[in-house]
C-alpha cells in the first residue's frame, strides 16, 4: 500500500493538480459546488421525511426537495456561465451570461405553450434528470458570451453611461444565443433531452450481462463524478431493474430458482452501494479522520445522509470533478459490480425474488431484508471492504494535499 500511495504522491498528484488548474474544470467544479446549500437541504428533508413511509399522520415534506434539489439543473444552466465570465474577467457580463444560459436551457427542454398561453414543462428536467443539458447550455452560452467579451459598439470616449453600453454591448451575444437555441428548437426540431436518452438506451439490451452491468454502474459513477446525477439514466435503467425482480418472483412462484441478477434490490438495497451510488461510505468514514479541517468539517456534514444511502452532499462537495478522487469512484464503478455479479453468479446467497426497494435502509441491514442469509452479510462486506482498499491511497493523497493547502493558507 505504502508503494502504491508512493506513486500517487510522485507520479499522479502533480497531474491531477494540472488538470486542477484548469479553467473549465473549476468552472464546472465552481458550478456544482455552489449548489452544496441547496442539496443539503434536500438531503436533511430527505430524512425528515423517511418517517412517513411507517406513519400515515406524517407530513409530506417532499415539496421542500422539489424546490432545493429538484431545480438544480436551473442553478447550474445559470451558474456555468457567470462563473466562466468570473474567471475571464469578464465581470460585467456574468450575470447577462448566467440569465441567458436559463433562456436557452428553457427553450431546449421544449416548453409546450397552448393557445391560453399555459405553458406545460416536464418538472424532472429542472432537477437531476436535465443537469447534463443544463451544463450544455451553460457552456454554449459561456463560449458566445467570452467571444463577445471585448466586444463594444462604442468608443472608449463615449459619453454614454456605463450601464447603457452595457445593454447595448450585451444585445448581440443574448441575441445569437437565442437564435440559436430558436434554429435547433423550431426549425431542425432537435429534442436534445430526448438524444441524450437515445444514447444510453441500447444499455438496457446488455444490462443482465457482466459487462453490460460493469458497464452500466461505471457510467453512473463516471456522470455522478462530472457533477450529473445517474437519476439522468432513471428513464432508461430502473424499469429494467423491476422487471428483472418481477420476473424472479414468477420464476420462484413457479418453483424454480431465480436467475437474474441485475435488479435494483441488488444495487440500491442489498450489496452493491454502501452510502450511495460509488460506495461513498468508506470514504466519508475516513474523511472523519483526516488531517484537513475541511474534509473532516464535510464528512461530518454527509455522514447522517449517507447512513441512509443519500451521498450527493459528498459527491457534489468532494468528489465532482476532483481528479484525486474521480478516479477511485470510476474504479469502484467497475470492480464493485464484477464483485457483486460474480459473488451472486457462484451462489453465496439467494438472489432477491421480491420487489423491494428500501435504498433508504442502511447497510447490510438491507442486505439480509432482500434475501435472508448469512452469505448477503458477507458479500455486502467483502464489497465494503474492497472499496475501502480504492478509495484509501487515493484518500491518503488528496488529504495531504488539501492540509499543505490548509497550513500554507495559516502562514
Amino acid at each position: 500500500m505504502n508503494s502504491i500511495i508512493n506513486f500517487l504522491n510522485t507520479k499522479f498528484a502533480p497531474q491531477a493538480e494540472k488538470i486542477n488548474r484548469n479553467i473549465w474544470i473549476n468552472v464546472l467544479k465552481d458550478s456544482v459546488l455552489q449548489t452544496l446549500p441547496f442539496i443539503l437541504v434536500s438531503s436533511l428533508v430527505t430524512l425528515l421525511t423517511l418517517p412517513g413511509n411507517l406513519f400515515k399522520w406524517w407530513p409530506n415534506l417532499w415539496p421542500i426537495t422539489n424546490f432545493t434539489f429538484g431545480l438544480i439543473s436551473i442553478y447550474v444552466a445559470f451558474l456555468v456561465p457567470f462563473n466562466l465570465m468570473e474567471r475571464k474577467r469578464l465581470r460585467k457580463q456574468r450575470l447577462i451570461a448566467g440569465l441567458t444560459s436559463i433562456a436557452l436551457f428553457m427553450m431546449v427542454i421544449r416548453p409546450s405553450i397552448d393557445a391560453n398561453s399555459i405553458a406545460k414543462i416536464n418538472f424532472s428536467y429542472f432537477g437531476a434528470g436535465g443537469m447534463f443539458v443544463a451544463m450544455i447550455c451553460g457552456i454554449i452560452t459561456g463560449l458566445i458570451m467570452q467571444a463577445f467579451g471585448k466586444f463594444s459598439f462604442f468608443s472608449e470616449d463615449t459619453i454614454i453611461p456605463d450601464f447603457v453600453t452595457s445593454w447595448f454591448n450585451s444585445m448581440l451575444p443574448i441575441g445569437i444565443t437565442i437564435v440559436l437555441g430558436y434554429v435547433l428548437i423550431d426549425v431542425l426540431n432537435v429534442n436534445l433531452y430526448q438524444a441524450i436518452v437515445n444514447v444510453f438506451t441500447p444499455l438496457g439490451n446488455i444490462l443482465e450481462s457482466l459487462p453490460g452491468f460493469m458497464l452500466v454502474m461505471f457510467l453512473y459513477c463516471f456522470l455522478y463524478s462530472m457533477g450529473i446525477s445517474s437519476w439522468v439514466l432513471t428513464p432508461i435503467i430502473t424499469p429494467l431493474l423491476i422487471q428483472a425482480v418481477q420476473k424472479n418472483a414468477e420464476l420462484v412462484a413457479a418453483g424454480h430458482n431465480p436467475t437474474f441478477i441485475v435488479t435494483y434490490e441488488v444495487i440500491f438495497v442489498g450489496f452493491l452501494w454502501w452510502g450511495g451510488v460509488g460506495n461513498t461510505m468508506p470514504l466519508n468514514l475516513m474523511m472523519l479522520r483526516a488531517k484537513s479541517e475541511r474534509l473532516r468539517a464535510l464528512a461530518k456534514a454527509c455522514i447522517a445522509p449517507a447512513l441512509f444511502n443519500i451521498n450527493e452532499p459528498m459527491v457534489f462537495g468532494a468528489i465532482v470533478w476532483n481528479p484525486f478522487l474521480m478516479l477511485p469512484l470510476w474504479i469502484n464503478g467497475l470492480v464493485l459490480p464484477a464483485i457483486t455479479y460474480l459473488g451472486l453468479k457462484a451462489g453465496i446467497t439467494a438472489l432477491p425474488s421480491a420487489v423491494n426497494q428500501l435504498w433508504y435502509i442502511p447497510f447490510p441491514i438491507g442486505s439480509w431484508l432482500v434475501s435472508p442469509h448469512i452469505g448477503s452479510i458477507v458479500l455486502a462486506l467483502i464489497v465494503f471492504v474492497v472499496s475501502g482498499l480504492i478509495w484509501y491511497p487515493f484518500f491518503k493523497v488528496y488529504d495531504n494535499a488539501e492540509y499543505k493547502k490548509e497550513l500554507e493558507a495559516k502562514k
